[in-house]
Order: C-alpha cells, then structure tokens, then sequence
C-alpha cells in the first residue's frame, strides 16, 4: 500500500538530520527508521508547524 506524505521531503530530511537518523536513511531508506524515531519526526513537525501557525 502506497501513501501520500503530508510532509515535504526537504523538511523530513531537515528534521531528520537534526534527529540523528540521517545516516540510517542514507544507507538504509526510510523503511529502516525505527517507529520511534518516525514518531519523533511526526513530533518535531507538529510543533514545527505550531510555531508558524503563531506567527
């Protein structure tokens, strides 16, 4: 099953790399990023998109 991302590819990787799991999708892709780790990307981008919506 395929499925649209809502997120753009610049900001997964921004907030990847800022997570520390830039590596694992360079060698690995994104099938290889741990669940946590998705859910902290899902987290990061929330609040993200909540400090834009405040300004």
């Amino acid at each position: 099953m395929s499925r649209k991302s809502k997120m753009s590819e610049a900001l997964k990787y921004e907030i990847a790399k800022e997570l520390g799991v830039l590596d694992v999708v360079a060698k690995n892709g994104w099938g290889d990023v741990s669940s946590r780790d998705c859910g902290n990307m899902v987290t990061k981008a929330i609040e993200i998109a909540e400090k834009s919506v405040a300004k």
